[in-house]
């Protein structure tokens, strides 16, 4: 087989690998994959151009919050390396959740988008993948959302990020930032009704 860089490598798998959305979250309506999917679709590529695939994780403090970052890395024979590297925030709690699989989530959250970073995978998760919002637009941003009166920190948080997004790009940002709200129905809701702002704007 003819020697080829790593680079090269890359592109070939890159321009191979599909990897389809198999899960489906019932609550959003949409379907996605998982790292659990990208990996199952590109390690036979990777054996083909004689690359390995390695993914790690760190614990790592950012201010005052505790984020894991994983990094996906490509290598050969030659000793060449490339890699990416996402990160994902731990909820300080999650219901039902014990801390370990709190950090096992973030892992697998950002496990998911360093892969895509590395080969190239567009994730976006459409929060209204539904595509109702081309029908009825007007419906959607009359839509009301009643707020309770006590909001925990993150959700304002959340909410505040989102009312300053300027484009659909910063709105994706919030939404892959909060992965904790994604069942949270006033958060998915001003993400639902921010996007068709952005969708439907002149």
């Amino acid at each position: 087989m003819e020697e080829v860089s790593l680079i090269k490598s890359l592109m070939l798998i890159q321009s191979e690998l599909k990897a389809p959305k198999n899960q489906y979250n019932t609550f959003g309506k949409y379907k996605y994959r998982s790292a659990e999917d990208i990996l199952e679709s590109v390690k036979h590529i990777c054996i083909k151009y004689r690359t390995a695939l390695t993914i790690s994780d760190e614990i790592v403090l950012i201010g005052d919050r505790y984020y894991v970052k994983s990094t996906a890395s490509l290598s050969c024979d030659t000793g060449e390396v490339l890699y990416a590297s996402a990160y994902a925030r731990e909820d300080e709690s999650i219901k039902g959740m014990q801390g370990s699989q709190i950090t096992g989530s973030s892992s697998s959250y950002a496990r998911k988008y360093a892969l895509n970073g590395l080969f190239c995978i567009d994730d976006t998760k459409d929060p209204d993948s539904t595509s109702t919002h081309e029908k009825t637009p007007e419906k959607e941003n009359k839509k009301e959302v009643k707020k309770p009166d006590s909001i925990d920190s993150e959700l304002k948080e959340a909410l505040t990020g989102i009312s300053k997004c300027k484009d659909i790009a910063s709105l994706e940002e919030v939404w892959n930032t909060f992965t904790g709200l994604w069942t949270n129905k006033i958060f998915v809701d001003e993400i639902k009704k921010k996007k068709i702002y952005f969708t439907t704007k002149k």
